[in-house]
Parts: C-alpha cells; sequence; structure tokens
C-alpha cells in the first residue's frame, strides 16, 4: 500500500478516534456529576443509559447507512444525490426516534422496572427517560448529519463540534444547572438535551453550507 494511501486512512480514522473520545470522555464527566448526589440518581442513569444504548441500536444503523450513501454518491459525482440521501435518512430516523420517544413518555417505568425493583431508582431512571426523550428528535437528525460528514471523508467538522459542544459547553452546563442551582441530576439531563439540541442545529447549517462535497479523500 501506498504511503499517501496510508496517511489518508490514518487521517481518516483519526478523526473519527477523535470524535468518539472527546463523546466518551465528555460522559464520564456528566457521571461524575450525577454521583454527586447519591447512589441512587447514580444507579438511575445506569438503568437509563442501558435502556437508552439498546434502544438506539437501529437509529446508529440508519445513520451508518447515511454515510454509506454520501460516500457512494460523491464517488459517483452526485453531490445533490448525496445530500438528497441525508434528508431522507435523517426523515426515517426522526420517524424512528420519535417512536421511542413516545415510548419513554408512556413506558418508562415499566422499562426501568425491568432492571430493577428500587422505587427510587426506578423513579430516577425514568426522569432521566422522560427528559432525555424530549431531545431525541434533535438527536436523530444530528447523527445522520454526523455519519454524513464522516461519510464524506470531512472528519475534522463533527470533531470540532463534539469538542466545542460537548466539551467547552455541555460540562460547565451540566456542573451549572446541576450543582451550582441545585437542580440535581435533572439539571445534567436537561444539559445532554440542549447541548444535542445545538449540535444539531449546528451541524445543519454547516451541512447546507456544502464545504463536504468539496473535501478530498
Amino acid at each position: 500500500m501506498k504511503p499517501d494511501i496510508i496517511l489518508r486512512l490514518v487521517k481518516l480514522s483519526a478523526g473519527v478516534t477523535a470524535q468518539f473520545l472527546i463523546g466518551s470522555a465528555s460522559w464520564i464527566f456528566l457521571m461524575r456529576i450525577i454521583s454527586t448526589f447519591g447512589s441512587t440518581a447514580l444507579a438511575g442513569y445506569t438503568v437509563a443509559v442501558r435502556i437508552i444504548i439498546f434502544s438506539i441500536l437501529p437509529a446508529w444503523g440508519f445513520s451508518n447507512a447515511a454515510a454509506t450513501m454520501v460516500g457512494q454518491n460523491l464517488g459517483a459525482k452526485q453531490p445533490e444525490r448525496a445530500e438528497k440521501s441525508v434528508w431522507r435518512t435523517g426523515l426515517f430516523n426522526v420517524i424512528f426516534m420519535g417512536t421511542v420517544m413516545l415510548i419513554y413518555l408512556v413506558y418508562a417505568n415499566n422499562l426501568a422496572a425491568f432492571f430493577t425493583d428500587d422505587k427510587g431508582v426506578i423513579a430516577s431512571a425514568a426522569e432521566c427517560l422522560y427528559i432525555f426523550s424530549l431531545g431525541y428528535l434533535f438527536f436523530a437528525f444530528g447523527m445522520v448529519l454526523v455519519q454524513a460528514f464522516n461519510g464524506a471523508g470531512d472528519t475534522r467538522t463533527p470533531t470540532i463540534m463534539n469538542f466545542f459542544v460537548f466539551w467547552l459547553f455541555q460540562i460547565p452546563f451540566a456542573y451549572l444547572l446541576a450543582i451550582e442551582l441545585s437542580i440535581g441530576a435533572a439539571g445534567v439531563y436537561w444539559t445532554i438535551v440542549i447541548s444535542e439540541t445545538i449540535f444539531t442545529i449546528v451541524g445543519f447549517f454547516l451541512f447546507k453550507k456544502g464545504r463536504w462535497k468539496t473535501v478530498k479523500v
């Protein structure tokens, strides 16, 4: 394999790796904040995250499909078709996540009760699911946008977005709401919803600008 090809592969993988590390590290800090409110809040958060991870797996599948279609269409010199595929995939993902949102709003307590009999933990997990679900429509579209950038080879844009939104905004704001303003664990949950909303709005405008269509891989 030629050195220039290896260099391009490393460059692309480094961007995606950085996105994963930034996102994972921010969740660790958020968990640390939640832990200050006791074992019940932390256990509830843990239960809620398990449910969330399981329920959004199909949404990640839609997002990865968007990345594939963007890459294929850009390779075929069809940037407009690539953009259209993102909007369509985003719509499907919003419909799916909207359905999940309704399930959380109606059955959050039942879902949490599947993992534990502790009423305090169930209430804490249900609160987390309720609040998280309110941002799911934005989250659904944001997932697709991130993978669309990555599929186009523009790993730099989502990496910068992740850094500014999840490290420079989300962590300090979560501390402000949860601890300084004494909202508690719910302050962290609301921060996540707000952060995902901001992330999606920023991603939407950057995607509309179309720079990703000109990235050379």
